[in-house]
């Protein structure tokens, strides 16, 4: 969706959204969504609920549509609400891929998708458009940024959402998860134990083929 002001001929979302509504019978619903959920910026109770947040799930596509769904966490505040229309998370070193950056550099469109699966049982999504800043620049403007995660690790960059839409993901189907240690087997070369080849893919490319030496 993309908000614009409710109003006799405007209301958020795209064409084909308003014409499937009309053509499944559901517009007079969506609208008192529209009218009800949907905000261009986030509330007090939004914030809060951004900074306790462990976890986000981000969507992304590239110049062509193509599409790349991520996970993100960290210790609660690890999403950074900059302002009511601005909302920060980092990024670390990671496998050298850059997917999710990679789409943003062409197209600045960004989905978040919050959910507290342990408290609440209720989601928040923030849809907007995104820029990536450099840690040491973002970090003149705002020097209340976390420095590091739990492991210690610092932030490089950071992508900067500039709210455009924020509402509710109820919490119907949402399971109740009870969380547990995150201990992990950073320090290991295991490749598997890290679960960095959890599917196998790795393992099965270098296999042996049968009648080569």
């Amino acid at each position: 969706m993309k908000f614009r002001p409710i109003g006799p001929a405007a209301l958020p979302g795209c064409a084909g959204e308003h014409l499937l509504q009309k053509a499944y019978g559901t517009a007079d619903r969506a609208e008192r969504f529209y009218r009800d959920q949907v905000l261009d910026h986030l509330n007090p109770e939004m914030v809060e609920f951004v900074g306790r947040m462990e976890m986000a799930f981000v969507g992304t596509a590239d110049a062509a549509g193509e599409c790349d769904a991520s996970f993100r966490a960290g210790p609660p505040g690890f999403l950074h609400v900059l302002d009511s229309r601005r909302v920060a998370y980092p990024e670390y070193r990671g496998n050298g891929v850059l997917a999710s950056l990679g789409n943003i550099s062409e197209n600045p469109h960004v989905a978040l998708l919050m959910i507290d699966f342990v408290r609440d049982l209720i989601g928040l999504h923030v849809n907007g458009r995104a820029a990536i800043v450099d840690d040491v620049v973002l970090r003149r403007d705002h020097p209340a940024l976390p420095v590091a995660d739990e492991r210690g690790r610092a932030p490089e960059r950071w992508v900067v959402v500039h709210v455009e839409e924020a509402y509710v993901h109820c919490r119907k189907h949402i399971p109740r998860l009870r969380p547990v240690s995150r201990d992990r087997d950073w320090g290991s070369d295991d490749t598997r134990r890290k679960g960095g080849d959890y599917f196998g893919v790795r393992a099965r490319q270098n296999a042996p083929v049968a009648g080569r030496r």
